[in-house]
């Protein structure tokens, strides 16, 4: 799932936005079909505390909440696709206990199987009395917890299907009703301009954070970075000296000490531009590797290069995530590895993900192409224009390349 990170809080949060006014007029058409006066406050009150929320992940957190909330239900969950709409990159959940959600949120997702994969192939509302008696039904996966009734509505931003809505055992009764249905309808209606306002007020955050960036980096470059050329070019003069032949080691050592704090200094030009105005994909990324800590069985060390927070776009940050989690659970399950670390480049208009672990390798696993996700995180990387690569140093180990544009459709330049 990916994020928008840029949460604002002008009083004004109601904003409209292209077609946005033709999706209100469609919500005010399923408000009317809601005739229990108690059920429209509260569904009036969900779509504002919806329509005041523009962070995009605690947005859809709250969409699951209100829902559980209107429908009466025990069990909820908010499903986005990826951009073949075909595929759950993201989970979000509520009302599940703590071991309950964290073994789901280990993955995979629903694919297109089962009640879920229903919602997924044909994107219209659905209301079951007993899961287990559809006949796409599948069963549950080992561990998870017993449900009984579903009720399921997409989620559509303009014309595009976003992800899908679940929710599971109606509280105080065998299913869910009509009436839940039309709530729910209602909200998944204004869920979708809330998430589009969200997507939007994104965009324009980081217009401003380009427009500050660029300001720092020509101060910086004007001062700093030129400052620190000049010297490196004065040392590595001195190893054509008598003097300096005898240490042009050690010039060599200190220009390349340079070379790299030049490289850290540009990357913080970019990173400082987004400061304040979200935590960005270098936080979603340190936050989910130490989320799955406890299925990697140690901490992962992660290094970034690029600007990470301002050049990768909401989609590609949402295949890469998924990606990550995905790496991070085949070395919890299958690697045997005792170290693992990522690393995650934004340099030169490409986004270039690392996962390398030190474990038994491909020895025993399935061919390259096949098995534990490797299809996945390959069909992510080249809807995007990208590449995904499995390598085995003679080393040992295992290491995953995902690679993609870091703005797919902006004619980035392909990075070996």
């Amino acid at each position: 799932m990916g994020h928008a990170r840029h949460k604002w809080t002008h009083p004004t949060v109601v904003v409209t936005f292209g077609a946005v006014p033709d999706q209100r007029g469609a919500r005010r058409t399923a408000y009317d079909g809601i005739g229990d006066a108690g059920t429209l406050r509260r569904l009036l009150e969900a779509t504002m505390l919806l329509e005041s929320n523009l962070d995009l992940g605690a947005l859809l957190s709250r969409i699951v909440e209100e829902a559980l909330s209107l429908a009466g239900a025990r069990y909820g969950a908010l499903g986005v696709l990826d951009a073949t709409g075909t595929e759950v990159v993201e989970f979000h959940t509520s009302g599940l206990d703590p071991a309950d959600e964290a073994r789901l949120l280990e993955g995979p997702f629903p694919t297109g199987r089962g009640v879920l994969g229903v919602l997924i192939d044909h994107p219209r509302p659905i209301r079951i009395r007993a899961i287990a008696d559809h006949p796409s039904s599948v069963g549950f996966p080992p561990g998870h917890p017993p449900m009984t009734s579903f009720l399921g509505a997409p989620i559509k931003v303009r014309d595009e299907v976003y992800g899908n809505l679940y929710l599971t055992d109606k509280i105080g009764a065998e299913e869910f009703t009509a009436d839940d249905q039309a709530v729910i309808e209602a909200l998944a209606l204004a869920a979708g301009i809330a998430v589009e306002n969200a997507r939007l007020h994104r965009r324009a955050g980081e217009a401003a954070v380009y427009e500050e960036r660029d300001r720092m980096a020509r101060d910086l470059h004007d001062g700093v970075i030129q400052r620190l050329f000049a010297i490196g070019l004065s040392l590595q003069g001195l190893t054509s000296t008598p003097a300096g032949r005898e240490i042009a080691g050690t010039i060599t050592s200190i220009v390349d000490d340079i070379d790299e704090t030049i490289r850290q200094v540009r990357a913080t030009i970019f990173e400082l531009g987004s400061e304040g105005r979200g935590k960005g994909l270098r936080n979603d990324v340190l936050t989910l590797t130490e989320a799955m800590r406890p299925v990697v069985g140690f901490r992962v060390p992660v290094d970034f290069a690029g600007p990470v927070d301002a050049a990768v776009s909401d989609e590609v940050a949402e295949q890469l995530l998924a990606t990550l989690r995905e790496a991070l659970a085949n070395i919890g399950r299958h690697a045997r590895a005792s170290t693992a670390s990522v690393s995650l480049d934004a340099s030169d208009g490409m986004c270039r993900l690392e996962v390398r672990d030190d474990g038994r390798g491909m020895v025993g696993e399935p061919a390259p192409g096949g098995g534990h996700g490797l299809p996945n995180m390959r069909s992510r990387a080249e809807c995007l224009g990208g590449t995904f690569e499995v390598l085995q140093p003679e080393s040992g180990g295992t290491t995953l390349v995902w690679q993609a544009p870091a703005r797919p459709g902006a004619g980035t330049p392909a990075r070996s």
